[in-house]
């Protein structure tokens, strides 16, 4: 996960979904969560007949959780950085952001995994081979977006996925703030292929542990840590001991980066920003009602 996705403040429940495809957020409705959340999961595993209904229900059973224990935590969080925009924020606020966000992310991780664990032992090859034609045909994707142009072409697109959350949070930006905002996107390291292969490789690793549970048959107890293994491995990098220097680099251009960006907003800009976060605070409050 790279930390700027820390100040974009998302429903923490998808982050399960981080166990298949390492995903930071998944920006479909909450309200429909269970029901997206089924269907994302299908797409990458093809659940058989036997599978679905139970599935179904651990995934309905989840979300009541969730909407019960979860939601005032989000709104209370939401509540904090809507009082830290009033002051300066600095890296080091947008770090501990970031953990608490992992904090919450594994809350929800650790609730899921005994279900994880069931469905990760009920895998048929033939579903294993479909994850990875899924994870191929993903894949593809990434390299068309990611993998295209020189390096301008690269910084500019990154700097594009940038604007686009900054937007979402603060509005318009002048053309003085989006170059500040510029100059620190393209300040941090860029290397998409290094990216692509830490990708490659946490998709490798969770298909030998698939075939691994369903060849050799470890008790659960084994299953289950070998899933949290990896779940807490995907928080991190993969490749982090043989590129560390580039991936403390890219850490820490991202959080100044996220930090200018709060700095330079006008007190317009933060008024947007205070309430977007206030309609998110609202809503998991008005959630978190209907569940108690």
């Amino acid at each position: 996960m790279r930390p700027y996705r820390a100040f974009y403040v998302r429903a923490m429940l998808f982050l399960l979904a981080c166990l298949l495809a390492g995903c930071s957020a998944l920006r479909l409705g909450y309200a429909n969560g269970d029901t997206f959340l089924y269907w994302w999961m299908n797409g990458y595993i093809d659940f058989t007949d036997e599978q679905k209904p139970w599935v179904k229900v651990r995934i309905d059973n989840l979300f009541a959780w969730h909407r019960k224990t979860q939601l005032a935590s989000y709104a209370q969080l939401l509540a904090r950085e809507q009082q830290r925009l009033q002051t300066r924020v600095t890296p080091a606020d947008v770090q501990t952001d970031y953990a608490e966000l992992k904090k919450q992310a594994m809350l929800v991780l650790d609730k899921a995994l005994p279900d994880l664990t069931d469905l990760a032992m009920s895998l048929q090859p033939q579903q294993i081979a479909h994850l990875e034609k899924k994870f191929a045909s993903n894949n593809d994707s990434y390299r068309k977006d990611y993998l295209r142009g020189d390096v301008e072409d690269r910084q500019q697109f990154r700097f594009k996925k940038v604007m686009k959350q900054a937007e979402y949070w603060f509005g318009d930006f002048s053309a003085q703030q989006e170059a500040q905002i510029r100059a620190a996107s393209n300040a941090r390291p860029l290397d998409n292929d290094l990216w692509m292969a830490e990708r490659l490789q946490r998709q490798q690793e969770l298909i030998r542990i698939l075939r691994k549970i369903q060849t050799e048959h470890p008790s659960r107890e084994v299953v289950s840590g070998l899933l949290r293994g990896y779940i807490e491995r995907s928080f991190e990098h993969f490749l982090y001991a043989e590129h560390k220097a580039f991936f403390e680099a890219s850490r820490d251009g991202t959080v100044q980066m996220v930090a200018l960006i709060v700095n330079i907003a006008t007190p317009a800009q933060k008024t947007f920003a205070i309430k977007r976060a206030q309609k998110w605070i609202e809503d998991c409050r008005s959630l978190a009602a209907k569940a108690a």
